[in-house]
């Protein structure tokens, strides 16, 4: 009796870790946008740092940013518990957005180029505010990682307390891992670029050299990549989370495939540019009231 009682005990957290293991994979792809910005903002906030401080910097938002997913996840599993029913409507906002901060970045580029290039030039001139950039990266985080959890509560939500917390957390602490250990790689490869042209030899010349020539793209193509993920994960979210639209999509056979993913794009510059353009004046009025 005992050893039957011990073997299915055995064969529930073995389903039970199955789940998590699914659930976990799923959860991630799904936040696979705000990761894919999340390292290219938590990358450019060490611009402007020297080169003994990048480390210590990018440790301490990792820190603030445990301290971030030890807040919200408990929050988003009490949601689930006492008021499972918002968390759709959350879900839905927070894909809006995502949305919106893709358009808003769009028009930033296009309308603030030439002031974004002034202020660099102006920053360079300027002191490195190091408690100041790290107070900013945690807010950003607080506000992503949100997004992370709401999104990865969105596909746990029919699942135990267990596998929920189990899932939010896997997620919360890989993502987290993740995401700041390639900061660290990225922000330092240009180090390690300056470090072969000072080796001195022809080749390790030219390998430092191409490193650090590529960097710059590769930090805008990150961008690039990152935008467009938060369109598609914040279309997706709203195609499946808005009724009329998921049934639409569905009754054309557009849910799967390259159209759905087209659809998510377009149904994500779509939300996105009608939330700008709501929510940009009204902004732009608050600022000049105040």
């Amino acid at each position: 009796m005992a050893f039957a009682s011990l073997f299915t005990l055995l064969d529930d957290i073995t389903a039970v870790l199955d789940d998590v293991a699914l659930m976990t994979k799923m959860a991630a792809k799904k936040t696979a946008g705000v990761v894919g910005d999340d390292l290219a903002l938590n990358a450019n906030q060490v611009t402007g740092a020297s080169a003994d401080r990048e480390l210590p910097i990018i440790w301490a938002v990792t820190k603030g940013s445990l301290v971030n997913k030890i807040i919200l996840i408990p929050a988003a599993l009490l949601l689930s518990v006492f008021l499972p029913a918002a968390i759709t409507p959350l879900l839905m906002i927070g894909g809006a957005y995502l949305c919106f901060e893709g358009v808003e970045k769009l028009l930033h580029k296009l309308l603030h180029k030439h002031d974004e290039e002034a202020a660099n030039d102006h920053a360079t001139d300027e002191i490195f505010d190091e408690k100041s950039k790290i107070r900013g990266a945690i807010r950003t985080d607080f506000i992503l990682s949100a997004e992370i959890i709401i999104i990865a509560l969105g596909v746990v939500g029919s699942y135990g307390l267990l596998t929920k917390s189990l899932v939010l957390t896997a997620i919360g602490l890989g993502m987290t891992v993740v995401v700041y250990g390639l900061v660290a790689l990225i922000v330092k490869v240009d180090d390690f670029g300056l470090h072969l042209i000072q080796k001195g030899s022809s080749a390790a010349n030219a390998v430092g050299r191409g490193i650090i020539a590529f960097m710059p793209w590769f930090m805008r193509g990150l961008s690039v990549v990152g935008t467009l993920a938060m369109f598609l994960v914040g279309g997706g979210i709203i195609t499946h989370s808005f009724g009329p639209i998921h049934d639409f999509l569905h009754a054309n056979h557009w849910d799967t495939g390259l159209m759905a993913q087209a659809a998510n794009l377009v149904v994500g510059v779509i939300t996105g540019a009608v939330i700008c353009a709501v929510v940009l004046p009204l902004m732009k009025a608050f600022r000049k009231k105040h």
